[in-house]
């Protein structure tokens, strides 16, 4: 058995439940470096249970429709951002939390300028550039102990079409 999601365009306020949407305000909060640099302040809370906060580059392959979710993880002691490096977009699945598995999954598709940090404890997919390679900055819990639990579905969820911003 097959089951279809749609991807919808990324929202801060439809993603808001499993994490952040990075990408610049309307305008700066600050100016900064005489004039010429404008500081979006403070957009994501990282949130660690111990450890530090790490910063690694991450190469991915690309994903292209149909696209197959047959596995979720989540981090149970720390936030993971990604911040992508050369623009591709992502397919980024998140689920809800439902007695210690994942319930139904959504899926999104994020926009150039567009990043996230994914809120500690949130079941998602696989890093899954849409329709070309990606270079990502990844900020995540760096610390002894797990930090992964992962949840394979019996049978796999299908994102057969990304929706407009209209459709979404």
């Amino acid at each position: 058995m097959t089951r279809e999601l749609r991807a919808r365009p990324l929202t801060a306020a439809a993603f808001a439940a499993f994490g952040d949407v990075l990408e610049p305000k309307p305008e700066a909060d600050k100016i900064i470096n005489q004039g010429k640099c404008g500081r979006h302040h403070d957009l994501a809370l990282l949130d660690f249970a111990d450890g530090r906060a790490g910063i690694s580059l991450f190469d991915a392959e690309a994903r292209h429709l149909p696209y197959r979710v047959e596995l979720v993880e989540r981090h149970p002691s720390g936030s993971q951002a990604f911040v992508p490096l050369n623009g591709v977009p992502m397919i980024v699945i998140v689920a809800p939390d439902a007695g210690g598995a994942p319930g139904t999954p959504q899926a999104f598709l994020s926009q150039p300028g567009q990043s996230i940090n994914l809120h500690r404890g949130v079941w998602h997919g696989v890093l899954a550039p849409f329709e070309a390679p990606g270079k990502y900055i990844v900020v995540d819990r760096i610390g002894d102990g797990a930090n992964l639990e992962e949840h394979w579905f019996d049978d796999p969820w299908i994102v057969t079409e990304v929706l407009s911003h209209a459709e979404g």
